[in-house]
């Protein structure tokens, strides 16, 4: 029986380590966040877009105009478009790619783990 439960123990931590993200993936997007509220908050708060309210953040509505992707994203930010403008010199590549993480993937749970810390 102890060598049954020693060894489903094992398994499911094995399982664990296998499936967990590593930490660097969380601080990317901790970078990503602290990047957004410095740059892009003022026309993205809360994940809406103040300039063209359709484009908004939500995964629907990222997907809807081809942003879905964190190349999408990274060039979009690098480039600018319409009426968003261009970080390319204002940003680094990796802050660009940290805040394409951010916006493209985890950016509420990211936001609600941050105000967490705050309090």
């Amino acid at each position: 029986m102890r060598t049954l439960l020693a060894t489903v123990l094992m398994m499911i931590a094995s399982l664990t380590f296998m499936v967990a993200q590593p930490a660097w993936a969380d601080a990317d997007l901790v970078t990503g966040a602290k990047v957004f509220s410095a740059n892009c908050a003022s026309c993205h708060i809360g994940g809406k877009n103040v300039i063209n309210a359709p484009k908004t953040l939500k995964k629907e509505a990222l997907a809807k105009y081809a942003m879905n992707s964190s190349e999408a994203i990274v060039t979009q930010v690098t480039n600018g478009k319409g009426a968003m403008p261009k970080f390319k010199g204002r940003l680094t590549d990796d802050q660009i790619q940290s805040v394409a993480a951010y916006s493209g993937s985890r950016m509420n749970e990211v936001h609600q783990i941050l105000t967490a810390q705050a309090l």
